[in-house]
């Protein structure tokens, strides 16, 4: 390894740490809970006791319930901390349990057994803290304050969800000790969407217009614990998919504060750049440039007892250079039409990200707390760099945040030990998106089709300018006895986006084989969109402890529904006469009624034993995609894409030898003309640039009506077991079903209207059994039906019936252990099964429309322990997954295809994409990284000093992250792979 410099890292402050006052933690989400029978000595169960828990995470320092008539109490809404429990009743000695640990929405059950005596007499107990909740059936991971810090992870949701069994990032992408800075990419898990995963802050979303994640950089660094939930909750949880929920610090009495820093440079990186991987045909690897993090954090105290801030500033940066992405000399040149690559300079994926936030917390009364937050950031992601191994640096769009800012406020008021109010709003406002510097606008944008590395986008750039604001409002209302936890709520989510999709002045794009044009893309330039969506929910739960068994159950309402503000398409090259469109409602609105439960049984009633069985039908969340965006009549009435295009094939060698208008890359035709002329084909959607009636593009019944939006269901199973004092085992069997939501129906054509052909695939040893094979059922439609569409989209029940789903099971251990070991991990094993076999409406091609996918196993995990007497914290992570799925795209030419076919393809065509394997039959290379942190504790005083190092890939492994998927010489050449093992220094002060 070579390190050609110290890079100097200091130092870094934990807030809330052992040694610095005790600090508030934010309570906006559904936390922990107390809850336990409290008896006799002979066994009888004592009414009408006082419980108390304290702690010093609370503000209004105590928490207290009585006992019912059946001795059980509740106490509900605890944040994470350490409580002390105290039980007390006239005529009896009081009990007090001590060290009772509380993390997320875990539900400990701490009995108590009261004997006869004088109040005065208080019975201390003792015991380890229940590690199984025999109360809850969902399932839920924490990462606590003091696990995050003690890891080798980076400050950021999607290096600490990467930990977590059970969740998908929507990535291939590796990132490695942070080394490309804080991406937030989208989540799912257990088989759903790649967007249905939450990301929520101090339990409110952090979403943006798509999905349950944004651009902003939601901060852990500063949290006090994360939770995550990777199973259906009860009526109050949004989604059925995984929730991420940061909870946030909130200051306290006393000052205190953090300074943390890290970094690394060039010289603190290995080299990974094996031969194999040069013998493949690439030329070079990512490269650490340098990446820090540098993070300021203060809390404490306004008004002492009444009014606490805690604020944060935080700079961070990554530079990186990408694998086998260098500048083009041909860049900006009217003249040259080719990627020459400029092996001299490497691009690099540059970022800059910062952002500051101030919370305050305002204790108004005794029973009223007020909590206020607001975060300002700006980022840019690839500003002069930029560009990957399939899209060379002039034609990529960089992230460019000038702003970016999220703001909330939140109210909780325990009204009496058994009433709970709280009500909250956040709001978050974007803008992002821009030309690159020095981008010609009289360029047209190419797309070579067989590039060293299958298809590479190069020559001028696409951009979207777009500002979005999404606000949210929540309220509930929870009652709690012993036997009872009732919440009743409701949410509300808006979005409101305007979006300005840019290409070149000549509103094209090409299409290459090998240099030479097969097509054309017409593009409707600056094509502005807005759009409103909005959706909500009221639910009512109720957690009823019967005995050993603790039943939940819900029923949640949900709305949902689009519309759209007066909008103008126009004037532009393919639509020269300005189109308005009045404002309209684009989905009048879905009504849902789902009902969710499950049960939690306490086998043995020792609390150590815990059987948990849920099931929930959970809609898909209102956003600016699928039925609510393709509604907007920019779109439904203009094309089937965004920004509206269509194809056309395109033979530049049309005209004889001689004539300037050959090989001229221009199209010498009229393109105006949607019908085949001249050097142009006819386009793939006659349609394109004229107005189409809406009422004729989607079914009313899809669009409105109770029942009919996009949903699915869940089961569940597990079992839950203490196998040593503060150890537990968990395993369950999970299964998620996605009906079909809509399907298309091409009205202007029917099966008749295809023709069929079969395609003898190459013979290749790196193919399934040495190629050769021969596939069927392949349709290319009819020359004469060529570009008709008229398409209906609408329910599938008119059709047939389908079938997707998803099984699997999870297995999860953890262990907390007085000796300083921390241990958390488990593996996540399933398979999706999908049938859309009676869904054939107009391509009568039925291959893969079955297909069942092998099982793919997750493997993650983290250890960290702290050797006491040195003051030497020693931890690792793990996580291990399968490599992405391998496609063969075989660009099968137009005399291939017309062997089978009988004439060439329709459209004229040059060629046709056909996959030469099946869904779900080649996968690559299983990618494992394991990381390694040693670091040395210092203690003065009342501050604590933490200086560390990190090993980031351990193994130096270099396997391949993403492949080139276009068959031919250099198909499944490795077009990124893992960054080499690198060091990293850290520290945190805390004072």
């Amino acid at each position: 390894m070579r390190y050609g410099f110290a890079l100097v890292v200091l130092v870094c402050v934990a807030a809330g740490s052992a040694m610095a006052p005790p600090e508030v933690l934010a309570q906006g989400a559904t936390l922990a809970s107390i809850t336990g029978v409290v008896r006799d000595t002979s066994g009888a169960v004592l009414p009408g006791v006082t419980v108390e828990a304290a702690s010093p995470v609370l503000i209004e320092k105590m928490r207290a319930a009585v006992s019912d008539d059946a001795g059980r109490f509740r106490i509900v809404n605890l944040p994470a901390g350490t409580y002390t429990v105290t039980f007390a009743l006239p005529g009896f000695r009081a009990v007090r349990r001590q060290g009772v640990e509380l993390s997320g929405a875990f539900t400990a059950t701490i009995n108590a057994d009261m004997a006869v005596g004088a109040l005065e007499e208080t019975v201390t107990v003792t015991g380890e803290a229940p590690v199984v909740d025999v109360q809850s059936a969902q399932r839920q991971q924490v990462l606590k304050a003091e696990v995050m810090q003690s890891i080798p992870a980076g400050r950021s949701y999607e290096q600490l969800a990467a930990l977590v069994p059970g969740i998908q990032l929507s990535t291939t992408a590796q990132n490695v000790g942070g080394i490309n800075g804080p991406t937030p990419p989208f989540f799912g898990g257990h088989g759903g969407a790649a967007t249905e995963g939450r990301l929520n802050m101090d339990g409110i979303g952090t979403g943006g217009a798509t999905g349950g994640v944004s651009l902003l950089i939601v901060d852990t660094g500063n949290a006090a614990e994360i939770t995550v939930n990777t199973t259906g909750g009860s009526a109050d949880a949004e989604v059925g998919g995984p929730i991420i929920n940061v909870v946030p610090r909130a200051g306290g009495n006393s000052l205190s504060g953090q300074f943390f820093a890290a970094g690394a440079g060039s010289g603190m990186q290995s080299d990974n750049f094996t031969q194999e991987l040069q013998d493949a045909g690439l030329r070079a690897p990512a490269e650490l440039r340098k990446v820090w993090d540098v993070n300021l954090a203060l809390g404490g105290p306004v008004l002492r007892d009444r009014l606490w801030f805690y604020g944060t500033t935080r700079n961070q940066g990554s530079y990186v250079s990408i694998t086998d992405t260098f500048f083009n000399r041909n860049a900006g040149d009217p003249t040259k039409w080719t990627y020459d690559p400029d092996l001299s300079r490497q691009s690099e994926q540059d970022g800059i990200w910062k952002n500051s936030s101030l919370r305050l917390t305002w204790q108004a009364t005794p029973r009223n707390k007020i909590a206020v937050f607001w975060d300002e950031q700006t980022s840019c992601r690839g500003c002069t760099g930029g560009g990957s191994p399939t899209v060379s640096p002039e034609a990529s769009a960089g992230t460019d945040i000038p702003w970016m800012r999220a703001y909330q406020a939140v109210w909780n008021s325990p009204v009496s030990s058994r009433v709970l109010l709280e009500a909250g709003f956040s709001g978050m406002g974007f803008s992002y998106g821009r030309e690159r510097e020095g981008n010609n606008r009289n360029l047209v944008q190419v797309v070579e089709q067989a590039g060293p590395a299958g298809q590479l986008t190069y020559r001028s750039m696409n951009w979207r300018p777009a500002v979005s604001f999404t606000p949210r409002y929540r309220a509930a209302v929870s009652y709690v006895s012993g036997a009872h936890n009732v919440k009743v709520g409701f949410d509300q989510m808006d979005n409101y986006s305007d979006r300005i999709y840019q290409t070149n002045h000549q509103g094209l794009a090409y299409r290459f084989n090998n240099g030479v044009p097969n097509r054309l893309t017409m593009i409707l330039n600056d094509f502005e969109q807005k759009n409103h969506v909005a959706g909500g929910a009221a639910y009512a739960q109720d957690q009823w402890t019967l005995g050993r068994v603790t039943v939940q159950g819900g029923v949640r309402y949900d709305w949902g529904g689009a519309d759209a503000p007066e909008q103008t398409v126009g004037p532009d090259l393919w639509l020269p006469t300005p189109i308005v469109f009045p404002a309209q409602e684009t989905v009048p609105g879905y009504r849902d009624i789902s009902f969710r439960g499950g049960f939690a049984y306490d086998v043995f009633g020792t609390g150590k034993t815990s059987i948990k069985v849920n099931a929930g039908r959970y809609v898909d969340t209102v956003q600016w995609a699928d039925i609510y965006a393709d509604t907007n009549p920019t779109a439904a009435q203009l094309g089937t894409s965004t920004p509206p295009s269509t194809n056309r094939s395109w033979n530049d060698a049309f005209y004889p030898v001689g004539d300037p208008r050959r090989g001229n890359f221009l199209p010498d035709c009229d393109l105006l003309n949607l019908g085949q002329n001249a050097e142009c084909g006819a386009a793939d959607n006659q349609n394109f640039g004229r107005i189409q009636t809406p009422t004729n593009t989607f079914d009313p019944e899809l669009l409105e009506g109770w029942g009919i939006r996009a949903h699915n269901t869940q089961f569940g199973i597990s079992v839950q077991q203490e196998v040593l004092p503060s150890v537990a085992v968990e395993a369950g069997y999970y299964q998620r079903w996605f009906p079909v939501f809509s399907v298309t129906d091409n009205r202007a054509v029917t099966p008749a209207a295809y023709d069929g052909w079969s395609l003898t695939a190459p013979a290749d040893p790196r193919l399934p059994g040495g190629g050769s094979y021969v596939i069927r059922d392949l349709t290319n439609i009819a020359p004469a039906s060529f570009g008709r569409q008229d398409n209906f989209v609408t329910r599938p029940d008119r059709f047939g019936n389908s079938s997707a789903y998803w099984h699997g099971v999870d297995v999860n251990a953890s262990a907390r252990l007085l000796n300083g070991l921390t241990l958390q991990g488990g593996t996540s094993t399933g398979r999706r099964v999908n049938d859309t076999c009676e869904l054939i409406i107009d391509d009568p091609s039925r291959r893969n429309c079955a297909v069942t996918y092998p099982f793919l196993t997750d493997i993650r995990g983290l250890v960290a322990y702290t050797i006491a007497r040195a003051g030497v914290q020693v931890s690792a992570t793990m996580q291990s997954r399968p490599g992405p799925e391998i496609n063969a795209t075989y660009n099968v030419p137009s005399a291939v295809a017309a062997l089978t076919l009988g004439r060439p393809l329709s459209g004229g065509a040059a060629n046709v994409p056909v996959n030469l394997l099946n869904p779900g039959q080649l996968y690559g290379e299983r990618v494992t990284q394991v990381d390694l942190r040693i670091a040395k504790l210092i203690r003065v005083g009342r501050t604590r000093t933490n200086v560390g190092v990190d090993f980031y890939n351990v193994a130096n492994a270099s396997t391949p992250l993403t492949y080139n998927n276009t068959y031919g010489a250099t198909w499944r050449r490795p077009n990124s792979f893992m960054p080499a093992r690198f060091v990293k220094v850290t520290g945190q002060f805390n004072f």
